[in-house]
């Protein structure tokens, strides 16, 4: 284990072997971190706070500190933080609140660009890119490749789906459904992040179905039940458009449009 001297880790922290650690970084007593994590200068991590393998944390981020909600009292909730994440400077990344889901979770492979925050309860999946001085607000859902374009604000309780774009300085206030590109304020949806399903493999055929339905549900005229209804018979069920379908049935804040 590489700490410097100047850092101070409480002696009931569990860090692996392998861990570094920069100088005048503060470690708090329920931190846990897995082997390879390299933490650099200034960082404080505290809180009920895990963190996976071959991590990398930039200066002065802040990872496990209370959450900014007037009703959290302290109570022990949690940031679980998964495997190769990288955090840029400054980024944040607070616990969850007894009222949410007890717990911030950040999947594997992120990439957290400078001045980047994610707020309390809020859900991170895989291979997610949030860009410079993005802001999530809580209880948010990301899903897995997504991408959050610089400057972006998302309001509480937004789900974004995986494979989705936002442009940067957008202020998203709505559900974004899976594969689309929004932006704007407030965010508005134009059309499919057809180069990024093509890098992540994608089929011609997958493609074409979410188009098809993208243009029934968003630029048919048709009640949303009846649009997804005919996009379901025509895709012939593939799963991808299932995906998208099945998010726009369970959104609870409404879809951007």
């Amino acid at each position: 284990m590489s700490i410097h001297q100047t850092a101070i880790i409480h002696p009931k922290a569990q860090l692996d072997t392998t861990v570094e650690v920069g100088p005048y970084t503060i470690i708090g007593e329920r931190v846990s971190i897995g082997a390879r994590t390299k933490i650099e200068s200034h960082v404080v991590i505290d809180g009920i706070t895990q963190i996976g393998e071959d991590c990398e944390i930039s200066p002065h981020c802040s990872i496990g500190l209370p959450p900014q909600d007037f009703k959290y009292k302290g109570e022990p909730t949690r940031v679980i933080i998964g495997n190769h994440n990288r955090f840029r400077e400054y980024v944040t990344i607070h616990r969850g609140t007894p009222t949410g889901r007890n717990e911030t979770v950040v999947g594997d492979h992120n990439y957290f660009m400078v001045n980047s925050h994610v707020a309390h309860d809020c859900i991170i999946g895989n291979h997610v890119t949030m860009a410079n001085a993005a802001a999530l607000g809580g209880h948010i859902t990301l899903g897995d490749y997504a991408v959050i374009g610089g400057l972006v604000g998302v309001h509480q309780f937004v789900r974004i789906g995986g494979y989705a774009m936002i442009g940067g300085g957008a202020i998203v206030v709505q559900d974004v459904p899976p594969y689309l590109i929004a932006s704007g304020n407030h965010a508005k949806l134009y059309g499919l992040n057809s180069i990024g399903l093509r890098r992540r493999g994608f089929s011609k055929e997958e493609m074409a179905g979410i188009k098809k339905s993208y243009k029934l549900i968003f630029r048919s005229g048709l009640a949303m039940k009846e649009a997804v209804k005919q996009a379901r018979n025509l895709s012939g069920h593939l799963p991808a458009v299932e995906t998208f379908l099945a998010f726009i049935e369970t959104s609870k804040r409404g879809i951007c449009r």
